[in-house]
């Protein structure tokens, strides 16, 4: 039971010795029920010290210090000291004072074309933030909204100082679990705004599978509906246009079957016209008379209509084959009810209604505020196709995670306005992978659509080889999402999560953690065209990291540029670190073929996760895996459901770092060979559902080589210099090696601009 200091006029309650709850209200009531932001207040009981001294009430825990007067809330009269000496001045938080954090979200890009301002989030490098929840609506067990019965000033208070990882956690337990997203979700999402027929969607399908390009989700725009209709704008819309599809439950189980949900779009503000295939039955739900064709205005605040609007308009089409909604809405925060956001309504309506056949339910929508993480996942809106666009999606997708708010689904490549530009839509595509959710969307412009195809050939190649990697990653990205429900890690997390006191974290705000094993730092600027290669700068911390594609091996602890090809950008996992790959790319399905990618130089642990993908309730299968590097073992140990699996698995096991050396698998002999491009060991592992584990072990467990010529030689052949500058320059690091004299030398004699910045990220990556 949580912690409360009850008075005449206020409420303290301690739910955590960091959290605390600040209610104040004339007449001593104050509000028990759940709203959006808090769906959980029992808290374990907190050690809370009290004295009344000159200065009115004082609380003490062991991370906070209260001073209250027990009168209304005044700057005066109530404040609050992080403990800890974070800072002589900014520690300490009075009320109605304004305060710092390092950003939250928005609730959507529409129209950005660039940075946009963000609301506040939880995290702050003074050690505090305030949520307000006076004015927020009472949510009910069915998902009902009404206006709270109390009026009062209500606060909610986080002083963790730089344990940002914890704030996070215990926000999500006053708000609520993030929700584990269907297997499915994960894969890669086709959508554009287009009036797609039945025939040209099977082709847009069997393109795809002809250039063996793996899609996971249909998004539908607008135009599955009528949109030329008698009776209102046409944005919205119920009723199947059957000029483009003329069997919709034949058309839906045709994509089905070939392993892809559907979403549709919806525009509710329009309420429901009497042109609706379902207004007949709308009307007797509500109890109107059907004959007066009379259009029904959306009422987000009326419970007959939100009832009928699920079972009458939408259950229905679900039945038909459609998997879950897109709520593209149309009218802002306004209903009949003040306060009454309709967008609340419809994401926590849509979400819980599609649980009702015990399936994980999933929603694209546009955020609402804090909690909306319950209701996943977020669309973020119509951005412009420029550069600038595109490099404020890494920050602000990271930064959101500051509010709890992890599932951002972007239009990646933009979705109108801007050019045309094959390595822009590469690089877009690039982040998109390493993304939450990773959603292909253009306008209904001719020459915007996202097909890989119909770009050039280098970046049409790269495209479909980046959605082929996206797929691969489920995986890990689904284990990530196990994390996220049940200890409330984001799958992506700005670096000050990792490192919180360490300054150069705070001024990578495009680079990001991503899992628990790896940190990308996106490229969202153009390349430099006579190095072939674009720069970023990045932050790597202490340790030794791996690049996840080519295994350079970085030591970090230092700033740097790193400069990459179209191709690809930089992904670095950290050494110890277990990434598993599916090969076998269907994302609703365990896969039966994997390539696990382990990383050298210190011992690592990972345990992935899998269930059957959709069920509420899914039974689940871990596979712990464990690299003790000083004794030179790979250890798989299964504990579960083994049944979730399939029965025979293969492992293509890539030892990235390591030496070339002989491996045993319980106690056998096995074949390997070594990639030196890749600077990895091979060998292959199989597995059945009845096996217990599996041991490998390394005759000797060291390091490889570091073969730092062969870099900087890669490097130079795909700058398109002087030849005789290259060659002088290969003869002098051959000749002199890796020194600080050489360096001094190179930077001498380099006439082409950032080449010696270039071919340094390769020369002293590893040190």
């Amino acid at each position: 039971m949580s912690t409360s200091i009850l008075g005449s006029v206020y409420r303290i309650t301690f739910l955590t010795s960091r959290l605390v709850r600040l209610e104040y209200q004339p007449e001593g009531r104050f509000e028990d029920a759940p709203t959006t932001l808090a769906r959980c207040r029992e808290f374990p009981e907190v050690a809370v010290t009290q004295v009344r001294g000159a200065h009115g009430l004082e609380l003490d825990t062991e991370y906070l210090h209260i001073v209250y007067d027990e009168k209304a809330f005044t700057e005066h009269g109530l404040s609050i000291a992080v403990k800890g000496n974070l800072s002589a001045y900014t520690s300490t938080w009075r009320y109605g004072q304004a305060f710092k954090t390092l950003g939250g979200t928005a609730r959507t890009l529409d129209t950005a074309n660039g940075a946009i301002a963000l609301e506040p989030g939880l995290i702050s490098r003074d050690g505090f933030s305030v949520l307000d929840d006076s004015v927020s609506m009472e949510l009910g067990e069915t998902g009902d909204f009404h206006p709270r019965s109390v009026k009062e000033i209500d606060l909610y208070f986080f002083g963790y100082g730089h344990d940002y990882a914890q704030c996070l956690k215990d926000f999500y337990k006053l708000s609520g679990a993030t929700p584990m997203l269907p297997r499915y979700a994960l894969g890669n999402w086709w959508s554009r705004y287009h009036e797609y027929t039945e025939e040209s969607y099977r082709k847009l399908l069997d393109d795809f599978a002809a250039h063996d390009v793996p899609l996971s989700v249909a998004v539908f725009d607008m135009d599955w509906h009528l949109t030329d209709v008698p009776y209102g704008s046409g944005w919205t819309g119920y009723t199947w246009n059957k000029d483009f599809f003329p069997d919709p439950s034949r058309f839906l189980r045709e994509v089905h079957d070939r392993g892809l949900r559907v979403t549709l779009n919806l525009h509710p503000a329009g309420g429901v016209q009497p042109h609706e295939a379902q207004y007949e039955a709308f009307c007797r739900a509500m109890g109107r008379d059907p004959e007066q064709k009379l259009g029904i205005d959306f009422d987000a605040a009326d419970e007959t209509f939100m009832r009928a609007y699920y079972e009458q308009l939408h259950r229905p089409l679900e039945d038909e084959g459609v998997d879950f909604w897109w709520i593209d809405w149309q009218q802002g925060g306004v209903s009949s009810v003040e306060g009454l956001d309709p967008l609340w309504v419809l994401n926590e309506g849509h979400y819980r209604d599609t649980q009702r056949n015990g399936k994980r339910s999933l929603i694209l929508s546009r955020y609402a505020g804090p909690g909306s993480h319950r209701c996943p996942v977020g669309f973020s809106g119509d951005t412009i196709v420029t550069w600038a666009s595109l490099d404020f999606q890494p920050y602000f997708t990271a930064t959101a995670s500051n509010i709890g708010y992890p599932w951002w689904s972007h239009d990646i490549g933009g979705h109108m306005n801007g050019a045309r530009d094959d390595e822009m839509a590469a690089r877009w595509l690039e982040f998109g992978v390493f993304s939450p959710i990773v959603r292909l969307h253009s306008s209904k412009n001719l020459f915007a659509s996202k097909e890989p195809w119909t770009y050039g050939p280098r970046a049409s190649a790269i495209m479909q080889e980046q959605l082929r990697l996206r797929h691969r990653l489920v995986p890990y990205l689904y284990t990530a999402a196990e994390r996220l429900h049940t200890q409330g890690e984001p799958l992506i997390r700005p670096m000050y999560y990792g490192w919180p006191e360490q300054e150069e974290a705070y001024h990578v705000p495009n680079q990001y953690l991503f899992g628990s094993e790896m940190l990308v730092c996106p490229i969202t600027t153009p390349m430099n065209r006579v190095l072939n290669a674009a720069p970023v700068k990045a932050w790597l911390p202490e340790g030794v990291w791996f690049d996840l594609e080519t295994g350079t091996v970085y030591t970090g602890d230092k700033q740097l540029t790193l400069y990459r090809g179209l191709e690809s950008i930089p992904v670095l996992v950290k050494a110890g670190g277990i990434v598993p790959l599916a090969e076998d790319l269907r994302a609703d399905r365990n896969p039966a073929h994997l390539t696990l990618r382990v990383f050298a130089g210190a011992d690592g642990a990972y345990t992935l996760y899998e269930d059957d993908g959709v069920s509420l309730d899914s039974a689940a299968v871990r596979t712990h895996i464990a690299l003790d590097w000083e004794k030179g073992t790979l250890r798989f140990a299964m504990e579960g459901e083994r049944n979730l699996l399939p029965d025979k698995r293969v492992w293509n096991v890539e030892c990235v770092g390591f030496a070339n050396t002989a491996v045993k698998v319980d106690g056998r002999d096995v074949e390997t060979h070594y990639d030196a491009a890749r600077n990895a060991l091979c060998f292959t592992v199989e597995t059945d559902a009845a096996c217990d584990g599996v041991k490998a072990e390394f005759t000797r467990a060291a390091m490889a080589q570091d073969d730092w010529l062969a870099r900087v030689e890669r490097r130079l052949q795909g700058v398109q210099s002087l030849l005789d500058e290259k060659e002088a320059v290969w003869k002098l690091l051959k000749k002199r090696g890796r020194t600080a004299g050489a360096m001094s030398t190179l930077r001498a004699m380099c006439q082409t601009p950032d080449l010696a910045d270039f071919l340094e990220e390769v020369i002293w990556a590893q040190e």
